[in-house]
């Protein structure tokens, strides 16, 4: 990283997860390399390794590297889905610059967001201890496959029972577009979304009460054009349920622009499917809103 306050040069250090052995594609987290001027990679057989920061993402807080060297080994990938609360994990990791180490846990929650942690969040929340120096590293289930990336702790200190894991599937997305286009290439279905509460179901009237509901649809935008109104109750996703706007939200942040998000709507009391084809991102929308 770069110097500190006074000049100096400065080294932090954390954790990450090789996924591609033949390529030499490794995870961790943006935050772990943000500001880096060099990024040296330390294997568990000691090897010391320069690595190319291929590109990576703030909003999820994923970054891929890459190193040249022969015989690694890379960690099989799970299905973060698949994961059931009370399910037994491992997190490997460097706190606090030890080295590498274990912990045990169990999967605490899933689908964890409205922390202010990321711009896209969706975690896996767990008991394994994790520390700092953690961030990056690998939160595996009993069989041996990595589930998550480990990100974050509640609050400024050490563990407290209650850290974070970025699922492995939102990892691996981000992840291919890196590696695809150095960055990603966001889009946006141009609507505000806010959750669909049972309060806010009585108010309105609807027999439903779990979803998306869109507050206002942006003029000349990807769903204007679809004809997504206000008012209209997103319940689901290219086939993926939508329970509130984070939902939505992380789907949408995931899809490249182009794709078709084929939404199931709720509106006046019947359904419809009505399919968008995902936008560019303007300028001025890179950082006005999280909304999709």
């Amino acid at each position: 990283p770069q110097g500190d306050e006074y000049g100096q040069p400065a080294a932090a250090v954390g954790s990450g997860v090789i996924v591609d052995a033949e390529n030499g594609y490794i995870i961790t987290n943006h935050h772990v390399i943000a500001h880096a001027d060099e990024i040296m990679v330390t294997l568990t057989d000691r090897r010391q390794l320069p690595a190319t920061l291929i590109g990576s993402d703030p909003e999820t807080d994923i970054a891929v590297l890459q190193v040249e060297a022969d015989n690694l080994t890379a960690i099989e990938q799970g299905d973060s889905e698949r994961m059931n609360v009370g399910d037994f994990v491992v997190a490997i990791g460097n706190p606090f610059g030890l080295g590498q180490t274990v912990t045990l846990g169990i999967v605490s929650a899933k689908g964890r967001s409205g922390l202010g942690i990321e711009g896209y969040e969706d975690f896996i929340q767990t008991d394994a201890s994790i520390n700092p120096g953690n961030s990056g590293g690998a939160l595996i289930s009993l069989s041996g496959d990595v589930i998550g990336i480990n990100t974050a702790i509640l609050g400024n200190q050490g563990n407290i029972g209650i850290g974070f894991a970025i699922p492995i599937n939102m990892a691996s997305s981000i992840m291919d577009q890196i590696i695809e286009h150095g960055s990603i290439q966001r889009g946006l279905l141009g609507i505000n979304i806010q959750d669909l509460t049972p309060g806010l179901a009585d108010a309105l009237g609807l027999a439903i009460a779990e979803g998306a509901l869109v507050a206002r649809v942006f003029p000349d935008s990807a769903a204007h054009e679809a004809g997504v109104l206000d008012g209209d109750i997103v319940m689901s996703i290219n086939g993926e349920p939508v329970m509130g706007a984070s939902d939505l939200r992380n789907a949408v942040g995931l899809m490249r622009v182009g794709e078709t998000a084929s939404l199931e709507v709720f509106r006046n009391g019947t359904p419809m499917v009505i399919d968008a084809v995902i936008k560019a991102r303007p300028v001025s929308a890179q950082t006005a809103s999280f909304d999709p």
